[in-house]
């Protein structure tokens, strides 16, 4: 720093030549230029390296021949107690400082995934706003501490991640209820972009130059395109109203009550940025400024933007939990329209279900099989299947029980699974003959199967010869030579035989 050889002060008569007298106190100039101490008009007492004040109440009182003060005040002391503009800078820095701790709680909250990740809707999307109001705290910290004015312009980022998350809710149920393209996808994609490049290209403040005076209308076409992506979001996944009356009124209806706090809020930013403008005594920048038009207009709307926005991190709940909660109560919709009653999740517990890792598929099935089943009205419901397939399945009526036939097993009472209720014995018994009776009719018997092989066939063909049975070997017949014989000379000696069905072959 260049030191101008007008401040410095030549030493103060005293005593003789070697004395010198400072606010009332002698004091050795040959010490004092021993150590290459030097008086400066400002009242300070320098060697380059060391700086004490030379001013009642903060002067010295004794100096060693070590060059060491008594009761000396070094000059970065603050001597002047703190201003109006500093102690409403401190208590504002105080609560951003508190803000800041509780964005940070509610990205934790909001920031942690319980669905996998999809491709249409990122993670960092719901955690951007959150990294905004971070950057939004620690702007303002910096501005309190150094009067470097840092506003923050993080409110358009909260309003697109609403419309994305009314999206996302919106699709949920069916993932093909919205495409990836059309108006409305290009209108939500290159929305934020255009609002962003307003903020950005704002001077941050303006000083009261033409060239600056354009920068409130940059930032107020940004506020205008955050109120216009809050409508975007409601039309196009809120219930619809016809009528001006009626959209006007649900455009009030489905805005969230912290976006209602928010814009009016977000308004002051630009209206703010347009006053500085043109007055330079409100900027931040001006060292006399005025704190009663600083902090309300350029602080205390980015300071209530965040503490809205932390109590709401708060109370609402994770995303992927409430999407959760969403299809949990849709799922108990459905299962109540088909009158499905699921039992609560304490019952795998008590019932010793749930498996082991040596569980087989089997086991599984059986289980399942378990659940589902149980009651009187299973029991009823087996009983009345039983009679009314054997009833319709018996229209010639009974026939001979002695009657040889085929018949496929009707299942006992204690094989029915799943069937908690008692079952007669008679139920099962009356079902069996009956669908033996069925099966009889059905299923011909040996007899008749051989008359019906033995028919003529249709005109002009040849009947084939008599069924008999082979003699058995070692009753005069050598076995399996003749047996061969007797069976091709006829087939030799006689007309082929037309088959008739693959009963012949």
């Amino acid at each position: 720093m260049t030191i101008d050889a007008r401040d410095i002060l030549a030493w103060p008569g005293g005593d003789n030549n070697t004395d010198t007298v400072l606010s009332g106190l002698h004091f050795n100039i040959t010490t004092l230029e021993n150590w290459n101490y030097t008086l400066y008009s400002n009242g300070t007492l320098s060697n380059g390296t060391k700086c004490y004040l030379t001013f009642e109440p903060f002067a010295p009182a004794l100096i060693f021949p070590n060059g060491t003060f008594i009761n000396a005040t070094k000059c970065w002391h603050p001597v002047h107690p703190i201003g109006a503009r500093a102690g409403t800078g401190l208590g504002f820095a105080v609560v951003f400082g508190l803000s800041l701790v509780l964005t940070l709680v509610a990205l934790n909250k909001h920031g942690k995934l319980h669905l996998p990740a999809q491709k249409r809707f990122h993670p960092i999307g719901r955690r951007w706003q959150w990294y905004w109001a971070i950057f939004t705290c620690a702007t303002a910290l910096i501005s309190l501490f150094t009067n470097i004015d840092v506003p923050s312009r993080a409110h358009g980022r909260r309003f697109r991640h609403w419309g994305s998350w009314m999206e996302r809710q919106f699709i949920d149920p069916d993932p093909f209820r919205l495409r990836e393209e059309g108006r409305r996808y290009w209108i939500e994609f290159f929305l934020p972009l255009v609002a962003y490049l307003f903020m950005w290209l704002t001077p941050n403040p303006p000083p009261p130059d033409n060239r600056f005076k354009s920068a409130p209308f940059f930032l107020f076409a940004a506020w205008l395109l955050t109120v216009f992506s809050l409508w975007h979001s409601i039309k196009h996944y809120c219930p619809r109203n016809r009528g001006i009356i009626n959209r006007t009124i649900g455009l009030f209806k489905f805005t969230p009550t912290r976006f209602m706090l928010i814009i009016p809020l977000a308004f002051i930013v630009p209206l703010f940025q347009a006053m500085v403008a043109w007055n330079f005594d409100w900027s931040p920048l001006n060292v006399k400024g005025k704190p009663e038009a600083i902090y309300p207009g350029g602080y205390a709307p980015a300071l209530l933007i965040v503490i809205i926005q932390g109590i709401y991190g708060l109370l609402s709940p994770n995303e992927d939990r409430e999407l959760i909660r969403q299809r949990r109560e849709r799922g108990q919709t459905l299962d109540a329209e088909l009158g499905i009653q699921r039992k609560p999740a304490w019952w795998r517990r008590v019932q010793g279900a749930g498996g082991g890792p040596n569980e087989t598929m089997r086991d599984k099935i059986m289980r399942n099989v378990r659940e589902i089943g149980g009651g009187g009205p299973t029991a009823r419901n087996v009983k009345e299947a039983i009679h009314t397939r054997a009833a319709e399945s018996s229209p010639n009526g009974p026939t001979s029980p002695q009657e040889d036939m085929e018949m496929v097993s009707i299942p006992s009472p204690q094989h029915v699974v799943g069937v908690t209720g008692p079952i007669a014995a008679g139920d099962f018994a009356s079902a069996r003959q009956t669908a033996g009776r069925y099966v009889g009719v059905m299923t011909p018997s040996a007899t008749s199967r051989q008359a019906e092989l033995m028919m003529d066939g249709p005109p002009g063909t040849v009947p084939p010869p008599p069924y008999t049975d082979r003699p058995p070997l070692g009753t005069g017949e050598t076995g399996r030579n003749h047996s061969v014989a007797s069976s091709t000379s006829p087939s030799i000696n006689s007309p082929p035989v037309q088959v008739r069905s693959m009963l012949d072959v």
